[in-house]
């Protein structure tokens, strides 16, 4: 395993992190693991060298750390692992159930806190650019919980670069404690963050880790998974016909290694060199396995003028933008140039 310090932290992680969104129960999604089979999964990539542990109190609405608590409370001992949690998403069906504000941002540090068991996250983040609360009641409440010791740093994820340089700027102005991690979307089907987050990033010793490397599963080439069958965000994100091409590309350079495309696709980013960590979401071990075999895969050059000649700008994929995107293809022609069309043909 390779360990990296997180931007500019003392904070040393695995380049891999283990994503446990599919931990929890099947309950709240089909494609969620047990706790029996979820502790499987933990046990290899802690066997692997893995210290990075990457949770959020929505992940089967607090079964997802309840579950991962006991898990990792079993095997690990707490002051080995660095484990982040993320707040935001609705925990329930009542005012203030969800966003961040000062009231629910407490109310979430503790109540992931016992689920979890534990006493203190290493890493406590935003899940997104809350638009309806003082970005200074936010980060006010963020850096009273580092003080309070609750948690040993905050970060943040999915939002604009604008939104998140509004929150470097009030934690100047204020003296606060700033993120240190940024936690965003990158694969070969979505790089739209190369544009500014992750320059920014770089710029503001913020240390970046990636979830979806696989494109929630695209990348894989099995269509026919139970999470591809069942989470229908998977065509909103990726249905267009650049990510089908891109994922071809995936499939013929693994061909030539010999490899899966998971390993190849996952290569991609760990060779990115605005990343420090990725998640990993396996199903079982030998997926996890495919990750740990792309720290040593170096890309050639014909190898990544395959992998990103398809690609294409798009709309950056967050909350904001949920339903709104607008795949990938020709676009068709409005007002005066649908006329002009016509007589053309």
């Amino acid at each position: 395993m390779e360990y990296i310090r997180l931007g500019q932290s003392g904070l040393k992680v695995s380049r891999l992190c283990l994503g446990t969104m599919n931990m929890g129960t099947p309950q709240w999604k089909p494609w969620i693991f047990d706790e029996a089979q979820s502790e499987l999964i933990v046990r290899h990539a802690l066997d692997a060298g893995v210290n990075f542990i990457d949770l959020a109190d929505f992940y089967s609405t607090g079964v997802g750390e309840e579950v991962v608590g006991r898990i990792l409370k079993r095997l690990a001992r707490r002051e080995e692992i660095v484990v982040t949690t993320k707040v935001g998403y609705d925990m329930g069906e009542y005012q203030n159930a969800g966003g961040h504000s000062r009231k629910h941002i407490m109310d979430g540090i503790d109540g992931s806190l016992t689920r979890l068991g534990m006493d203190y996250v290493d890493i406590y983040m935003l899940h997104y650019f809350d638009v309806n609360t003082p970005v200074e009641e936010t980060m006010g409440a963020l850096n009273d919980i580092v003080c309070a010791g609750k948690a040993r740093y905050i970060g943040v994820s999915t939002m604009y670069t604008w939104q998140f340089a509004k929150i470097m700027q009030v934690c100047e102005r204020h003296g606060w404690h700033k993120p240190i991690n940024m936690q965003l979307q990158l694969n070969l089907a979505y790089r739209e963050e190369e544009r500014e987050m992750i320059p920014y990033c770089q710029d503001q010793g913020v240390g970046v880790s990636v979830f979806s490397p696989l494109a929630r599963g695209l990348l894989t080439c099995d269509a026919n998974s139970t999470r591809n069958q069942t989470d229908f965000f998977t065509a909103q994100m990726y249905g267009d016909m650049a990510s089908g091409e891109i994922a071809q590309s995936v499939a013929r350079v693994a061909a030539r290694r010999g490899v899966s495309a998971a390993q190849i696709a996952q290569a991609w980013v760990l060779n990115h060199g605005g990343v420090a960590s990725m998640l990993v979401g396996a199903d079982t071990p030998a997926q996890f396995d495919s990750a740990l075999a792309a720290l040593s895969t170096r890309l050639s050059a014909d190898e990544l003028f395959e992998l990103e000649r398809n690609y294409t700008p798009c709309d950056l994929i967050n909350d904001y933008t949920a339903g709104k995107r607008i795949a990938r293809e020709a676009r068709l022609a409005q007002g005066v140039f649908v006329e002009t069309l016509e007589e053309a043909a």
